[in-house]
């Protein structure tokens, strides 16, 4: 349940706000010699300002295949070069771009909150063979049943609250 509500924040990192991160960029893979690698392991990111992300290769003859790279991405963001730098500026947000990334954002949580209840019932199933081989008592059984219940809303309740922040993140406008 724990590797739930972490795999949100790692998911959440991707989704824009008004601001640069260079996590927006965690899912783009460059062509690198024919093999598909993330921008950071051939090149140093930086964000010098809230509405840019710099990208220098150490290997300036990849600054095509990067820019190719993140115009691919389908991020919305339009690179720029000046043969040593790639510049990436950060356009605000649309109204309408705000909504769509608030809905993605409820999608990635919904399935995390799926992720949860998977695990939940997995140690229910757990708990009623061990009942059933008799190696547990019923009232272990329906304590360990109502520890896995509070498990699992504490777990959704982070989860919760991890989305509600993003989301006012999102729709804040600067």
């Amino acid at each position: 349940m724990e590797k739930a509500v972490a795999d949100l924040q790692h998911e959440m990192a991707s989704i824009r706000t008004g601001r640069a991160s260079v996590s927006l960029l965690d899912g783009v893979k460059v062509d690198y010699y024919g093999t598909p690698t993330p921008i950071n392991q051939i090149a140093n990111l930086h964000v010098p300002e809230p509405s840019l992300i710099t990208i220098q290769p150490w290997d300036n003859s990849q600054i095509s295949a990067i820019e190719k790279a993140i115009r691919s991405a389908e991020l919305g963001l339009n690179p720029g070069n000046d043969g040593k730098l790639i510049r990436v500026p950060i356009p605000p947000l649309t109204e309408e771009r705000r909504k769509e990334f608030v809905k993605k954002l409820h999608h990635v949580a919904e399935d995390h909150r799926v992720a949860v209840r998977n695990v939940r019932r997995d140690a229910n199933e757990h708990l009623k063979k061990l009942l059933k081989d008799k190696l547990i008592s019923e009232d272990e059984e329906r304590r360990a049943l109502d520890d896995v219940q509070k498990m699992t809303d504490t777990n959704i309740g982070k989860l919760d609250s991890l989305m509600k922040a993003k989301e006012k993140e999102i729709l804040e406008i600067k």
